[in-house]
């Protein structure tokens, strides 16, 4: 199936707004285009959810998160995410409406958290910071009036990465178990460019090869980088060793035209082979980055709604 139309009306008014614009390569003004795209695509808050800013305090620094709450439930199962943006560019703000599009379709609240981001801060801080308000969210459930006995990650592409290894770090460390499911969106999973994927889709639109490889090296350097698929490191390359614990329940989405597409398939079958019921959703037409264009494109909206839908049926079963 082609290319969405209306995904390809929104790249072409992209294309048309930054006509003669190199793609900064700089990660500060890579930041500031991006936050600026991020603001054609918002969408109004759902009625009935409520958000509130709360600190993370961590050792040697304070993190922020932005909490989504379905209003007039009581004590919700809690899910928290990770934002997109290659390790480099993004905030809870540019994917505001990714988390609240979350927690109105899935009934959760949703802890939208704010990472440091590199290169400024490269690996392993993006990691240990996913890791470490992952287990201090989890620490205070009962005092924010989530469900004690329930939690969940999600994230999309970088932010997948960082969910998908937060939860492993914590089933190695802390404690096994203590996530109980993960909805993973289109996940960077390994430092490597050569799937078919990466060769049917490196020139975009949505992501290109070129793009990636860049996130990637400023998110673990060249050394790192160099050894690609060979990377053992779990926090980098998500399939580089067999999990000791079985993996959460999980729902893998990747866009049927993106260069990650075969990421997502191959760790969705690296899961199922250790042992962890897994739904994939390969949404036709979709390119990178259809999570934050739901306010874009109505097939979007009825892929993430797809995806909700499949994630709360493996939570009641969780």
């Amino acid at each position: 199936m082609a290319i969405d139309p209306q995904l390809l009306s929104y790249f072409q008014r992209l294309a048309e707004r930054y006509a003669g614009q190199p793609v900064p390569r700089d990660a500060a003004d890579r930041r500031a285009r991006f936050a600026d795209i991020a603001l054609m695509s918002h969408a109004p808050d759902a009625e009935m959810l409520r958000t509130e800013e709360i600190e993370i305090p961590l050792p040697g620094r304070t993190l922020a998160a932005r909490l989504f709450r379905p209003q007039g439930k009581v004590s919700p199962r809690l899910l928290v995410y990770f934002h997109g943006g290659g390790w480099v560019v993004g905030s809870r703000d540019t994917h505001h409406s990714v988390a609240a599009f979350l927690a109105a379709d899935t009934g959760c609240a949703v802890a939208s958290v704010e990472y440091r981001l590199a290169p400024e801060f490269p690996f392993p801080a993006p990691c240990d910071d996913a890791s470490d308000s992952l287990l201090w969210l989890a620490e205070q459930r009962v005092r924010l009036g989530f469900d004690p006995a329930f939690l969940a990650v999600a994230g999309d592409s970088a932010g997948a990465h960082l969910a998908a290894q937060a939860a492993s770090q914590a089933s190695l460390f802390a404690h096994p178990g203590l996530v109980d499911a993960q909805l993973l969106i289109y996940p960077a999973a390994v430092p490597a460019f050569s799937s078919e994927s990466y060769r049917a889709f490196g020139a975009g639109p949505g992501l290109t090869r070129d793009e990636m490889a860049w996130y990637w090296q400023q998110f673990i350097g060249d050394e790192a980088l160099a050894r690609g698929a060979g990377q053992e490191d779990t926090r980098i390359h998500l399939m580089g060793a067999a999990p000791r614990h079985m993996p959460p329940a999980t729902v893998v989405v990747v866009a049927a035209h993106d260069v990650l597409r075969d990421d997502g398939l191959a760790y969705a079958d690296y899961l199922v082979r250790h042992g962890a019921p897994v739904i994939t959703i390969e949404a036709s037409g979709m390119t990178h980055g259809f999570a934050r264009l739901q306010p874009e494109a109505a097939r979007a909206r009825e892929w993430m709604r797809r995806a909700a839908q499949s994630f709360t049926s493996l939570l009641d079963e969780a």
